[in-house]
């Protein structure tokens, strides 16, 4: 085979080389340049012109994918309804609702705002109120019962030990005595972060914030929750470990359970049971269930709180330092803990007389 072919073979493949006559000729084109032949495929394609071409960002990617609607840009009124559903709590400077700005006050519950509200005994810039669903800012000017709205104060937590006997509610319609009364008469208005049976005892925990209360009390906070179980019967092991997946009773599907059996005392049983979800009375049911009478439950921790050796009725404050912790970055510094924490801190330094807190 002669050094020529092959360079025809070239010409055809590749186009014309310059002074070729492939090239030369008037008129002439290549196989790539002469486009489909005719037919009903390129007619029906010929008839569907594309569009313009999606503009582009800067790296060549265009802005949306085939089958899905373009990605508009978020207005600000978006934006800040996204921030207000990502985020636990507002912003000190955030408008808030009247009704929660009332309790992060510690005037009354939110429920009781509302009746405030209603009962027309809130006053904003001169305006009374008849509707809860009104947002306040810093700015704002807010009387209840002609007295200017108070300060919201820091967050705080306690650890109380509720005795039994004590219902963990601020009225009760029965007239029952509540967890509330039986609080030291210093103590600021406090929730409660979930709540303990009339005759369960052990770890209660109290804050003045509702928004700690919400974020302690949200399973996807996933803090475990153990009790101490006296009760009547016998249960055996391989019954308790059944839990570890759950169980449903009367229609109700309570989540995964961790249970095991300490000790036997003649007819009781001691038994240590932790969850996540603390539904109502969800222990007593559960044991209700598997043949055994509970008569004593107390509760021994919540998440990284523990009762440790505190007597019924005895209340410990949590250190600022410890709840800005087990809040997380994020919403601590919502609450203003973190600058809390450190002006404790600076304070402490320049009581002890070092250098380091002159300075600061």
């Amino acid at each position: 085979m002669s050094a020529d072919k092959p360079a025809k073979r070239n010409i055809r493949k590749f186009g014309a080389r310059p002074g070729s006559k492939a090239g030369s000729k008037p008129g002439s084109k290549l196989r790539h340049q002469r486009g489909p032949k005719p037919g009903p495929k390129t007619e029906a394609r010929a008839e569907h012109k594309p569009g313009p071409k999606p503009p582009r960002k800067p790296g060549g990617k265009p802005t949306f994918k085939i089958g899905k609607s373009p990605i508009r840009s978020r207005g600000p009124k978006a934006q800040n309804k996204a921030q207000t559903r990502a985020n636990p709590t507002a912003g000190p400077d955030e408008p808030l609702r009247i009704a929660k700005a009332m309790a992060r006050a510690g005037l009354c519950s939110r429920r009781e705002a509302e009746r405030w509200i209603e009962q027309g005994r809130v006053n904003v810039n001169g305006k009374v109120l008849t509707t809860p669903a009104f947002e306040i800012g810093p700015q704002d000017r807010v009387l209840v019962d002609g007295s200017p709205l108070p300060t919201a104060e820091p967050p705080l937590l306690w650890r109380y030990y509720k005795p039994r006997g004590l219902v963990t509610t601020h009225a009760d319609p029965q007239g029952r005595p509540t967890v509330f009364q039986s609080l030291p008469e210093d103590m600021p208005r406090v929730i409660s972060v979930g709540r303990l049976d009339f005759n369960s005892e052990g770890l209660l925990l109290l804050t003045n914030d509702g928004a700690v209360a919400r974020y302690m009390e949200l399973p996807t906070t996933g803090w475990l929750r153990r009790y101490r179980v006296r009760a009547h019967g016998r249960v055996a092991q391989e019954q308790l470990d059944a839990l570890q997946n759950g169980v449903e009773i009367d229609g109700v599907r309570y989540g995964p359970v961790e249970a095991k059996v300490d000790s036997v005392q003649g007819a009781n049983v001691w038994l240590t049971f932790a969850l996540r979800e603390g539904k109502n009375r969800e222990v007593r049911r559960i044991l209700s269930h598997l043949g055994v009478e509970v008569n004593r439950l107390i509760r021994v921790s919540y998440g990284p709180f523990q009762l440790l050796d505190m007597k019924p009725g005895e209340v410990d404050q949590v250190k600022r330092r410890v709840l800005a912790d087990q809040m997380g970055p994020r919403l601590a510094e919502q609450l203003n803990l973190t600058t809390m924490v450190d002006e404790e801190q600076r304070w402490k330094r320049k009581g002890s007389g070092g250098k380091r807190g002159e300075v600061e």
